[in-house]
């Protein structure tokens, strides 16, 4: 759902029904920053931070961004960028940032509560899956690459040793790692962490074989995901072909064989295009476990959606004329990723090609050896001649978006610029609008994300499977 769509308060009420809820884990530290710099009017980041383990910290942060009253329409403060070396502060930030949102999604009930990290943001992985374990989360949901680190990192920083992955670095001569020590980091107030059971985002049989081989890469299960899905996904295989509209387009050489799949003994999870009852009960007959739901969710009235970028999706979707295209070029990551239209967002080429090109938040960038050794970081969404000097190619750039802020911008926190340019968002929606459009039917002035549950699992009902765990995320 990009970031914070996935709230920590939609993530608590499905977690009350009976399911997995899940907060997205991208980019939290920003988005800790920025609600203290808006005032915490409600007082939530605060009530967490009040429970974080070392309050030194958790005031130093408080000093450092939160703002009485808001910000009275001044820029963002910046926040440190993580690094493959972090500062001290990019660290505290980020290991905050997620305690806060798990802390939050677990308050005041025992159900389970997961976070979902992006393999491609790699330099972010080990602090925040620290600060998610300080919040005692239940499961970690990774996606996008190949996630075959996280099950020892888990396992390492529940034994508070230093855990770590490797970050894949453009012109690397030798092996780069990123590494948080919990004892470095937290100290005397480190408390016991538990490991939180890990779930492999794949969308092929044979990546899902590959993991299961080796004990040590080996995840508690996995969430199979198919092309129509939000945010990103993985490439076509073989040489890329597109579509009229310029889509990516799939064959049968990019469906997993669920029954591989099965075979491997693991819980597993359908996701793309399972949001509707008949789908659940499709998936519970094949044999999955449940379904993961994305879309569904990030439209109900419980996602982070700013009011006014929900009211517009949800006009369109009434009306029919609601869509979503698969952009090959418009993540810097160089995997496709999902943009829905809307007028006034970055959807739009005239909206794109009004924008200030900069990278400023930089969680999508990618680390280089420069040619003396040393570390550079470039991101093809930020300005092509500063790319180009830092070795990047020219056509790297073309139709790059910056995703990272109109993600912020998603959910109402998008950067008010001293030139008075406002980032504007680029919402993520997957391509399988059925089930919304159905539950729309149900609920003309929208619904909630238990009534999503609830509908949804009359579905695991008509399979004979009672209340199966389902994953949205």
């Amino acid at each position: 759902m990009g970031v914070a769509v996935s709230s920590w308060w939609m993530a608590a009420d499905v977690a009350r029904s009976g399911h997995l809820g899940v907060v997205s884990g991208t980019a939290l530290d920003a988005v800790l920053a920025r609600r203290l710099q808006d005032g915490d009017p409600q007082g939530h980041a605060r009530r967490a931070l009040a429970h974080f383990p070392d309050q030194a910290m958790a005031q130093r942060i408080l000093d450092k961004y939160f703002k009485e009253g808001g910000r009275d329409g001044a820029p963002y403060r910046p926040n440190p960028t993580l690094t493959v070396s972090p500062s001290t502060a990019a660290v505290e930030l980020s290991v905050a940032g997620n305690f806060v949102e798990v802390w939050l999604a677990k308050e005041g009930h025992d159900g389970l509560v997961g976070i979902n990290f992006l393999e491609k943001i790699q330099m972010a992985t080990p602090t925040a899956a620290l600060g998610a374990m300080l919040a005692d989360v239940d499961y970690v949901l990774m996606g996008a690459g190949i996630p075959r680190e996280i099950p020892k990192l888990l396992t390492d920083l529940a034994a508070g040793r230093p855990g770590g992955i490797t970050i894949d670095v453009a012109g690397a001569t030798k092996r780069y790692t990123s590494t948080v020590d919990p004892v470095e980091v937290m100290g005397e107030y480190l408390p016991q962490l538990r490991r939180p059971q890990f779930l492999a985002i794949v969308s092929l049989h044979s990546l899902a074989s590959y993991l299961y081989r080796d004990e040590e890469i080996r995840p508690e299960g996995f969430i199979v995901e198919g092309p129509p899905a939000g945010g990103h996904s993985a490439p076509p295989r073989g040489k890329m072909q597109l579509d009229d509209d310029g889509q990516p387009v799939y064959g049968l050489r990019d469906q997993p064989d669920l029954r591989k799949i099965a075979e491997l003994g693991l819980p597993f999870w359908l996701a793309g295009a399972y949001s509707s009852p008949e789908k659940v009960a499709e998936a519970l007959q094949i044999g999955a476990t449940g379904v993961q739901c994305g879309t569904i969710f990030a439209l109900s009235t419980d996602s982070g959606l700013a009011p006014a970028v929900r009211a517009q999706l949800m006009e369109r979707l009434t009306s029919g004329s609601l869509s979503v295209r698969n952009d090959p070029r418009a993540s810097p990551t160089g995997f496709p990723f999902k943009v829905a239209r809307l007028p006034g967002t970055m959807s739009q080429p005239e909206v794109y090609h009004a924008r200030p090109r900069l990278c400023d938040l930089s969680y999508l960038r990618t680390p280089y050896e420069r040619p003396n050794g040393t570390l550079g970081y470039r991101c093809a969404s930020e300005p092509e001649d500063a790319y180009l000097k830092k070795g990047g190619n020219l056509e790297d750039t073309i139709g790059r978006k910056c995703l990272c802020n109109g993600l912020m911008a998603n959910i109402g926190i998008g950067q008010e610029r001293k030139d008075g340019y406002h980032e504007l968002p680029a919402v993520t929606l997957g391509q399988d609008l059925d089930g919304p459009a159905a539950l729309l039917e149900l609920h003309p002035q929208g619904w909630t994300a238990t009534q999503a549950v609830e509908w949804l699992m009359t579905g695991a009902s008509d399979a004979g499977a009672g209340r199966d765990r389902s994953v949205p995320a």
